[in-house]
């Protein structure tokens, strides 16, 4: 099978046209300008949006007390049935958009050496 040859009068074509000073040469720069902008705009515009868009539903999250589900907006939990309007915010974003303290959800952990013979706890577990 013979493989295609490249269309070289055409690639003439256009090399002669850019080579060609005036306004054909201004177009064709325009029109590679204009491409090459929206090549580059379109992803940034779309993530600028996709932003816009988390901020706007982040503030109407909610998250449930009793199962832990977040739903969105709504006032009665669809997993489990528990009143959102009532209760407390639970862990995550509120209804109200406040956030909670670092220092009240974090676990506060002490390092032991496992074959000391001062740990108590393990004592427990080995009879």
């Amino acid at each position: 099978m013979q493989r295609p040859s490249l269309p070289w009068s055409w690639i003439a074509l256009a090399l002669f046209l850019l080579l060609l000073p005036g306004p054909v040469r201004r177009l064709l720069f325009e029109i590679a300008g204009g491409f090459t902008l929206l090549v580059f705009a379109i992803p940034l515009l779309a993530a600028g949006l996709g932003l816009l868009a988390w901020q706007f539903y982040r503030r109407r999250f909610r998250t449930c007390t009793n199962c832990g589900i977040v739903s969105l907006g709504t006032s009665q939990c669809p997993a489990c049935g528990a009143d959102l309007d009532s209760s407390a915010d639970g862990v995550g974003f509120g209804s109200n958009g406040d956030e909670l303290d670092a220092s009240d959800v974090t676990i506060n952990v002490s390092a032991v050496d496992v074959g000391s013979s001062q740990n108590s706890e393990s004592s427990k577990f080995d009879s």
